[in-house]
């Protein structure tokens, strides 16, 4: 059974930065796709971005060159290094995970194992 913990978020002014993390307990497998989503109440679930065990990753625009995802596979965590953020990347931010078999590793695929998320504001 794997169960993932977010920490890390926070409020922050306009400019700032926060790092989320996700830690995992019990074991996704040596091959993961591993996801940072984000939803605002009324919104839809937005994926940002994805890594594989690879170290292959994605990024949606939004987020692209002020957003950096990371894993530290000896402590099981992955990690979302936020900079640069502005109001509009208020929301409630969850990682996600799933075992991969190569190929695809997008927001739209299908993951298995989500955390509770963690809040992050940012005020102008």
């Amino acid at each position: 059974q794997v169960r993932l913990t977010e920490s890390g978020g926070g409020s922050v002014q306009d400019g700032g930065s926060l790092r989320l993390s996700c830690t995992a307990s019990g074991s996704i497998g040596s091959s993961y796709c591993m996801a940072w989503f984000r939803q605002v109440p009324g919104k839809g679930r937005e994926g940002l971005t994805t890594i594989n065990s690879d170290g292959g990753t994605t990024y949606t625009d939004s987020v692209k060159g002020r957003f950096t995802i990371s894993r530290d596979d000896a402590k099981n965590t992955l990690y979302l290094q936020m900079n640069d953020l502005k109001s509009e990347d208020t929301a409630m931010y969850y990682c996600a995970a799933r075992r991969w078999g190569g190929g695809w590793c997008a927001t739209d695929s299908a993951f298995g194992w989500w955390g509770q998320g963690t809040q992050v504001t940012v005020s102008s």
